[in-house]
């Protein structure tokens, strides 16, 4: 009878921890270049099977029940959590500091204090010293920097345009005769053999481990960029605002089992043994 309970309680654990995840989508409705994450639902069988080689004992035997119970095998667990990177809508705002990435394994890459950083949302500002950066203050690294430290210096007063590989050019406006655009250099636009690995760290930024370097490529010419564009979350509200409802009365369906057990079931089996004692 008690592992009933504890099959319900897994299961509301469970659905706990995929409302958390639901919650996170829905309050980034609006974060830019936002990617939705969700999760893989499976159960003990599937964990014990993919770590049995490192239990004292292999198999469901009797002498193994100390170490694994069979009968919790079908607990519900969040075997696996991922993030769904397909490109969000584009929102046009005509302002040049505004990239968006048209193709989805695309990515600028981004100066933090913790290392290089990765991320799709795209809009810019000018720092206090003239550089591009993000929004948080991080700096935009160029094609010719991202091992280095480069960033991209932007003269004051000066217009920004980009072609759609990232290549960068500067007008300046103060001088229509000699309105030549200068070349500014290039952003650094990069994609991953193996985008999986990319780990979200805060602040829309992905960290890729640094072991697998060697993954990385430096797009050249992909021609996904666009300028005066934004890429909006790919976070779908009627799916999550779904997954939310159908998460919460799993809760409760689960809640009313557990209650059953406590106030129903276990007294009744209590009374029943004490009496045949």
């Amino acid at each position: 009878m008690i592992n009933g309970y504890y099959s319900a309680t897994g299961g509301m654990i469970t659905q706990f921890n995929r409302l958390d995840v639901i919650s996170n989508n829905l309050a980034n409705l609006n974060t830019n270049a936002f990617k939705r994450d969700d999760v893989v639902v499976g159960d003990f069988l599937r964990l014990y099977k993919e770590t049995q080689d490192t239990l004292p004992l292999r198999d469901h035997t009797r002498a193994a029940a100390k170490y694994q119970n069979r009968n919790l095998n079908r607990v519900p667990i969040i075997s696996e959590e991922y993030t769904e990177f397909e490109t969000g809508a584009l929102a046009q705002t005509d302002n040049p500091l505004d990239f968006a990435l048209q193709k989805p394994n695309a990515y600028f890459a981004i100066q933090t204090p913790d290392g290089v950083r990765y991320t799709r949302d795209g809009s810019f500002v000018i720092d206090s010293e003239g550089y591009l950066a993000t929004k948080q203050g991080f700096r935009v690294l160029s094609r010719a920097g991202i091992d280095g430290e480069g960033g991209i210096i932007v003269g004051q007063g000066m217009q920004v345009e980009v072609d759609k590989n990232g290549n960068l050019y500067f007008r300046n406006p103060a001088y229509e005769e000699q309105n030549a655009p200068v070349e500014g250099g290039s952003l650094a636009i990069v994609s991953f053999d193996n985008p999986k690995y990319l780990q979200k760290v805060g602040n829309n930024l992905y960290r890729y481990p640094e072991d697998r370097l060697d993954d990385r490529t430096i797009n050249v010419a992909d021609g996904s960029l666009a300028q005066g564009f934004i890429e909006k979350s790919n976070v779908n509200a009627v799916k999550e605002m779904t997954a939310l409802i159908e998460t919460n009365r799993l809760v409760d369906m689960y809640s009313k089992a557990m209650r059953t057990f406590v106030d129903d079931f276990a007294p009744e089996a209590i009374g029943k043994l004490a009496v045949r004692a």
